[in-house]
């Protein structure tokens, strides 16, 4: 087979093949040697443009994104050191440019105390979770120069020294802050960074001002399908006979011959990790370090939660808030204004 038809019917280029096509007399490559035929091909690429006239100036991904020329290395018309060169162009390939990051300050742990309730002035009721912020300090700053992000490790409570495992009460003693029952991490900016020791009360939030609250849900157990996933059971009679809450098919056969991860069965329920986002903040009471907030929040009475500036409300929604926290704490009680009355009579 000549080169040529070795060319026309191998993995080239469109541009190769195109040039092939449309060449004036073809048959005179035909009565030449290989050699010549190749010589003619590259000086007619290279006056066409498809293939540079000097070696130097090819980039490395010009030779693998080219499956002529990577047909002609194989044949070993074409030195190796053609695909080696690299470009200058790859160096100088635009960067890419961070996004400014908004300052983002520090949240708090709390304890959830419980719940009640409080009327507005248009009568209605408002049910409300108290949230305590118990001695809550900054235990230890990350940064990015030696951790590899920037947070801020915080603690709350109080726990005893017998109760707490040797490594804990070496990282307490090392940072010099007294023994904490609970410690987590907030993600914040540079410019959020607070020395260790530092306390955050309930003032760092303010009143009317949307947050969001982690916690763990409250446990149930294994559960059927009808409890867990509001299943509506299956008949009480008609031919069924011990499978009333029962699930069901699961709509696997012979294909695939499996059960699709997720799907809706028995199992666990509750005791996992959730997060309710954009919590309206009721009131704030700085002398006894508690917040009230509008609905429910995750976990039993007691339990641990963390509370931050919630992600899905932008600055203009939200209220002017101190930043990184309060430095002068009062002890005056603020209540978010009450929001109007989206059924009020007009005058």
């Amino acid at each position: 087979m000549s080169v040529l038809k070795q060319l026309r019917t191998g993995r080239c280029c469109q541009r190769l093949s195109n040039l092939l096509q449309t060449a004036p007399q073809q048959s005179q490559y035909s009565s030449l040697s290989p050699a010549s035929v190749l010589a003619a091909l590259q000086a007619r690429l290279a006056d066409s443009g498809a293939v540079p006239s000097s070696a130097a100036h090819v980039p490395a991904t010009h030779w693998q994104q080219s499956p002529a020329l990577e047909a002609l290395s194989r044949r070993g018309y074409v030195q190796p050191a053609y695909a080696e060169t690299s470009s200058d162009e790859e160096d100088e390939a635009p960067k890419k440019v961070a996004k400014p990051q908004r300052p983002r300050r520090s949240g708090l742990i709390a304890v959830k105390a419980g719940m009640t309730h409080a009327w507005d002035e248009h009568g209605a009721r408002i049910p409300l979770t108290v949230l305590w912020v118990d001695s809550c300090q900054v235990i230890q700053a990350k940064t990015d120069a030696r951790h590899g992000y920037t947070a801020l490790q915080l603690g709350i409570g109080s726990k005893r020294a017998k109760r707490m495992p040797a490594k804990e009460r070496g990282h307490f003693a090392q940072a010099g802050q007294p023994l904490k029952r609970k410690l987590a991490e907030f993600r914040v900016t540079e410019d959020a960074l607070l020395p260790a020791g530092t306390e955050l009360r309930a003032d760092h939030f303010v009143a009317g001002q949307y947050v969001d609250i982690q916690g763990t849900t409250l446990g149930k157990g294994f559960q059927g399908v009808m409890k867990r996933w509001g299943f509506a059971g299956q008949p009480a009679s008609h031919g069924n006979t011990k499978a009333h809450r029962k699930a069901g098919g699961t709509g696997a056969c012979q294909d695939p011959g499996k059960i699709w991860k997720g799907k809706k069965m028995a199992g666990q329920m509750g005791n996992k990790l959730r997060t309710v986002l954009s919590v309206w903040i009721y009131k704030v009471d700085p002398a006894r370090n508690l917040l009230w907030v509008r609905g429910q929040v995750p976990g039993h009475k007691g339990n641990f939660v963390k509370i931050e500036d919630a992600v899905m409300k932008t600055v203009q929604q939200q209220p002017s808030r101190p930043f990184p926290t309060v430095v002068e704490h009062g002890s005056q009680i603020v209540t978010a204004p009450a929001p109007q009355n989206a059924f009020q009579v007009p005058h």
